[in-house]
């Protein structure tokens, strides 16, 4: 339950429109519910400021929507991620109001809320057109979570002058999500650019050297730019949450 629907309902139980039994009844299952397959966290909202976040690979649709259905009275905005299309296209028969962006394989409901002021604006970076799809996980959790965030594609070292035409951007961005593959090189171009954080994403592209994404991973761990920081291999989601976190007020 996040901080909205509290206030709402103690307003309601205040003004006398909610019997105090009733929003006991609602409250009842405020820090966690037990649906046998899942342990819900109802109350991360309150706790960490978004609501838990549903991983779909490996749920099945019917689980997915038995898991929705509990916290959309309680939230304004879910995200599941890492979702089929198959899978998708079910779950939005159900409920029309989610909107599936396929590239990036999440859901989306709702709207964020406007809980926290931000410093300014996330700006994701792809190296290639082959890790637009981890950059937009990115770019739409750290836009349903509240933040204004725009995305550069396709500006990787191997022709540096595409990125150096967005350098007025890159300056001015509060903090910066850089996504590659291959050798992994952009985050410590883009790190030496700025005086902002730079959150690094190794993708899985690349020849067989690379190793699923190992290579990447890494060269961006031995960067030498110090204002980059390395979240896991394909993990968009880890980094427009942890850009999201940053750049709260």
């Amino acid at each position: 339950m996040d901080a909205k629907h509290l206030k709402d309902l103690l307003q309601q139980v205040a003004f006398g429109k909610v019997e105090v039994d009733e929003a006991v009844g609602r409250l009842s299952h405020l820090h966690y519910e037990d649906i046998a397959f899942a342990h819900i966290d109802h109350h991360r909202s309150l706790r960490r400021g978004f609501p838990e976040v549903i991983y779909g690979e490996g749920k099945s649709t019917d689980q997915i929507i038995d898991i929705l259905t509990r916290m959309m009275p309680q939230e304004s905005v879910i995200l599941v991620t890492r979702l089929a299309g198959d899978k998708a296209a079910d779950i939005c028969a159900r409920f029309p109001d989610f909107t599936y962006h396929e590239d990036a394989r999440m859901l989306i409901w709702g709207k964020a809320s406007a809980a926290h002021a931000v410093r300014g604006k996330i700006i994701v970076v792809s190296a290639g057109t082959s890790d637009i799809p981890v950059a937009r996980e990115a770019l739409l959790t750290a836009q349903a979570m509240g933040n204004p965030a725009e995305a550069i594609f396709d500006v990787g070292v191997a022709g540096i002058h595409r990125l150096l035409a967005h350098r007025a951007v890159l300056a001015a961005a509060s903090v910066l999500v850089v996504v590659a593959g291959m050798e992994g090189a952009l985050p410590s171009v883009v790190g030496g650019m700025v005086d902002r954080p730079v959150i690094a994403v190794p993708t899985s592209v690349g020849y067989g050297a690379s190793l699923g994404g190992l290579a990447a991973l890494f060269s961006m761990l031995n960067s030498c730019s110090s204002n980059v920081a390395v979240v896991n291999i394909d993990n968009g989601f880890g980094a427009g949450y942890m850009a999201s976190i940053i750049n709260r007020l």
